[in-house]
């Protein structure tokens, strides 16, 4: 018997002892099935955060696939494949495959209901649609395990969506390991000048106590002023050797004005790359109110949020770094030059190397949602 057929009996003859029953009975049965989870939506939880939530993670993946050593047995050649597109999974050694509610009830041994409450405990950070990321604001409890080189697959795939190399990541950012409610999580983290950690992944944006500015000093007179860790990365990125021009200063959070204020009186130049929303511009007429040295170069991402948004569009465009915007020095003077030509990609850059697609076995149809794996792992 299939899970198919076991679900549809069960479904019958629930029906059935309603029907029997009066209409307050009926009332409140829809109001249970508004607050659970049916089987249609449960298909579509997405397979690969399903393994990550079972401790499985991908040898290799690309914008269609995810293959998987097989969580059924042992062995050391991935045989364990899942589509993106069709959010399927198939197990090549066993020549089974099948849906999400089909493969925690095989990993777990357990019967539809208990694979539905598994997916509802995640709901919290899942959704069956591409969700904006979440901002964690009470990290209290939140406690970091360890800071080491950026190297794991998840944090490399995330930073190539945000069109930042590896290589410069690694350069201020450290892969961070931290426990938050009792769960183990991993991120982006960038140290504060207090020993604290901004946290950024896929799914949440999260810090560790205490809350502080980041001041990175090259000995330099002029510094360039962002709002987050990715802008300044996505400056860095754009524009080569800015490292011996400037020093860096990332607020991590608009609150900290009055500390901005008190380190750039200190720089006979201030670039300002603030964000293009109303918090952003005003903290921007702060800055410049305080020192005539500022200089607002938000027009550089004109109709963009920020520094990293304008830099993912141009790359999907087809520029490469640094084709649209670059710095020179001319007659001692910063000027904005803008771009003549498409600029061949730099293919040293990991972001920017190509992705191998292998080539569907079976037909695709319409479905799935195509998401990566959560940054979440289980002890």
């Amino acid at each position: 018997m299939t899970l198919r057929t076991q679900f549809c009996r069960g479904f019958r003859a629930c029906c059935h002892h309603i029907i029997k029953k009066t209409g307050k009975t009926i009332w409140l049965m829809k109001e249970k099935r508004t607050n659970g989870l049916s089987c249609e939506r449960a298909r579509a939880f997405p397979i690969e955060r399903a393994l990550a939530k079972l401790g499985h993670f991908p040898t290799k993946s690309t914008e269609k696939e995810a293959w998987f050593l097989s969580p059924f047995r042992s062995e050391t050649q991935a045989s364990f494949k899942v589509s993106k597109k069709l959010n399927r999974w198939y197990d090549h050694g066993a020549g089974k495959g099948g849906n999400a509610i089909d493969l925690i009830c095989l990993l777990n041994k357990s019967s539809v209901s208990e694979a539905l409450k598994f997916i509802v405990q995640d709901q919290t950070s899942f959704s069956f649609q591409q969700q904006p990321v979440i901002e964690i604001k009470n990290n209290k409890g939140l406690k970091i395990l360890n800071a080491r080189p950026i190297r794991h697959y998840g944090l490399i795939n995330y930073l190539s969506e945000r069109k930042i190399s590896i290589a410069l990541a690694s350069t201020i950012c450290n892969e961070v390991h931290y426990l938050h409610k009792s769960r183990r999580y991993f991120a982006i983290g960038l140290k504060n000048d207090s020993g604290g950690w901004e946290l950024r992944n896929k799914y949440y944006k999260n810090s560790s106590s205490p809350k502080d500015i980041t001041l990175i000093k090259n000995g330099k007179d002029k510094l360039i002023v962002t709002e987050g860790m990715f802008d300044l990365l996505s400056i860095l990125d754009s524009t080569k050797n800015l490292k011996s021009q400037y020093d860096f200063l990332v607020l991590n959070s608009t609150a900290f004005l009055q500390k901005a204020m008190n380190v750039i009186d200190g720089y006979n130049q201030i670039d300002l790359h603030l964000d293009n929303d109303s918090t952003g511009k005003e903290t921007t007429q702060k800055l410049i109110a305080r020192s005539n040295n500022c200089i607002d170069k938000s027009t550089i991402y004109c109709g963009f949020k920020d520094m990293n948004e304008w830099l993912i569009h141009n790359t999907k465009k087809g520029f490469g770094q640094g084709a649209q915007a670059c710095f020179c020095c001319h007659k001692n003077k910063l000027a904005l030059l803008p771009a003549v030509a498409k600029k061949k990609r730099n293919e040293t850059d990991l972001h920017q190397i190509p992705v191998l697609h292998l080539r569907e076995k079976a037909a695709q149809k319409k479905g799935g949602t195509g998401r990566y794996f959560p940054f979440r792992i289980l002890p």
